[in-house]
């Protein structure tokens, strides 16, 4: 079974980490493409820009955009494919920009990916 954990891309890539997974739609600034050290940028999985844009990393809209977030993730025709890959790795890392820990994408993504 697949180990799914998250981490802010800001941190140094570790070789622990497995396979390493960006999961936002922009590139994070001050990353380079090197310093990330990614196995996939699954931007086509990341929340809508419309999605994010209303969100704003505001910690009262989290429960709301959790579920909006899961609903766009199932009704994503790609989503399917790009799961059934990282489920072939012992570990993924989902890599996010946000500052909040708990309160992001990445985070409602693995506890949608582990249930």
């Amino acid at each position: 079974m697949t180990q799914f954990v998250i981490k802010r891309i800001y941190e140094p890539a570790n070789p622990n980490d497995g396979y390493r997974v960006l999961v936002d739609r922009l590139w994070p600034r001050g990353v380079s493409k090197e310093g990330a050290a990614l196995d996939e940028w699954a931007k086509d999985i990341a929340p809508s820009t419309d999605l994010r844009k209303w969100f704003a990393h505001d910690p009262a809209k989290f429960a709301a955009f959790t579920k909006r977030y899961i609903d766009e993730v199932k009704q994503n025709p790609e989503a399917a494919g790009i799961i059934s890959n990282w489920r072939k790795h012992d570990k993924v890392t989902l890599l996010y920009g946000a500052r909040d820990s708990a309160n992001n994408e990445a985070e409602v993504l693995r506890q949608y990916l582990l249930k």
